[in-house]
């Protein structure tokens, strides 16, 4: 099983542009490998495999013009034209839309790493070609600081490695070969039930609150709501004509409102984190989720923003993930399943069931929680399937 580690970097500023460097010649590579895959394909000639073009861009950093690509790793731009291709070659197949150029003002600055030249001590990565230098002084040049110590082995066959930057940070993520382990579980299993008064209702009595409704989320999202206030006057303000002009109190205040939203998203996610693991480490027997339609969900105003903030995508993914870290079955029940619908005692089907019903009463003298019966549902969907 490969597992992927991401770790935040603590750089220079000699580091710092020379990611900034690396990732706008990944970009560079990138855009070149889409014009000429366009250009061949509108003169009616084949795919040009990657080697190909490769062997052609080196030949175009022998040119004058294009002299400051010698000053980049080698191993950048290749892994960029790849990506190209395998991009353009996933949209004739169907696997995805036509690629689109990496603009340097929306796309995200990344680069990739060599798996042979990357090295990590517990403190420090060894980034490839930051400094060519032998002396001692320089070479330190090329281990930039790790935020966290000890958490990426020393002696491990590394994936796919790449360096990114979030507006505030830069990244590494890596992923990592572990051996496949099943622990031993208990009888039970857990049907769970997402909605937006809690976030998750297990069918073991235990429930997860909704971390949005938090003083400290609530607050956040007070200053959120103030400094985004805050740049739209300052645009309407300072605006000449037809454009906008873009003062130093406006660049202090966007950055402020990137910090509130690392901020608002990292509480979230670490909160899934946390809850996840809690109901995985019980070791239940298998694990029933079921099937929402986000996006429908998406479409209704009065409810929207609530299911973006809860983030049923993102638990569902860390479900998958940490399910298959322990050999735990996790089973996704049918999307017309009405698992908060059907009484839990005689099987009835109570059709006109409405939203703000949040108590359950069924004729035959039923009287439960509808959340709570919606996870002992899926438990039994759970336990049918299994068995």
């Amino acid at each position: 099983m490969i597992k992927a580690l991401k770790v935040m970097l603590v750089p220079n500023n000699v580091q710092k542009t020379k990611m900034f460097q690396y990732a706008g010649a990944g970009r560079f590579a990138y855009n070149w490998a889409l014009v000429r895959e366009k250009e061949n394909y509108e003169k009616g000639g084949k795919f040009i495999s990657d080697s190909e073009l490769r062997k052609e861009f080196t030949r175009l950093k022998n040119s004058e013009e294009y002299a400051w690509l010698r000053n980049i790793s080698n191993n950048v731009t290749k892994q960029a034209i790849k990506d190209a291709c395998n991009a353009y070659k996933n949209f004739f197949k169907g696997l995805q839309k036509y690629p689109l150029f990496r603009s340097k003002k929306k796309s995200i600055p990344k680069f990739y790493q060599d798996t042979i030249k990357i090295k990590f001590r517990d403190t420090h990565v060894k980034l490839e070609g930051f400094s060519s230098s032998r002396k001692a002084n320089k070479q330190k040049l090329n281990w930039v600081r790790l935020a966290e110590h000890g958490r990426i082995p020393t002696d491990a066959n590394y994936r796919n490695p790449r360096i990114s930057f979030d507006g505030l940070n830069w990244w590494i993520s890596v992923g990592i070969e572990y051996p496949d382990c099943k622990e031993e579980s208990s009888n039970e299993g857990i049907g769970i039930d997402l909605g937006i008064k809690d976030l998750a209702v297990c069918s073991d009595t235990n429930s997860y609150k909704n971390i949005n409704k938090s003083q400290t989320v609530q607050k956040l999202g007070k200053c959120k709501h103030r400094l985004q206030y805050s740049i739209f006057r300052k645009y309407d303000k300072n605006k000449k004509g037809e454009s906008y002009c873009k003062t130093n109190n406006i660049v202090k205040n966007e950055r402020l409102l990137l910090k509130v939203n690392h901020r608002l998203t990292n509480i979230r996610k670490n909160y899934l984190n946390q809850t996840t693991s809690e109901i995985v480490n019980r070791k239940p027997r298998f694990i029933c989720i079921e099937d929402l339609n986000v996006s429908g969900m998406m479409k209704n105003r009065y409810v929207s923003k609530a299911v973006q903030n809860q983030g049923f995508f993102e638990f569902r993914k860390q479900l998958e993930y940490k399910c298959k870290e322990k050999g735990i079955p996790l089973i996704v029940a049918d999307r017309y399943y009405p698992s908060s619908k059907l009484c839990s005692c005689c099987g009835k089907i109570k059709k006109d069931l409405k939203l703000s019903d949040r108590i359950y009463r069924c004729s035959c003298g039923n009287v439960i929680d509808r959340d709570f019966q919606a996870s002992l549902n899926l438990k039994a969907y759970g336990e049918q399937y299994v068995s």
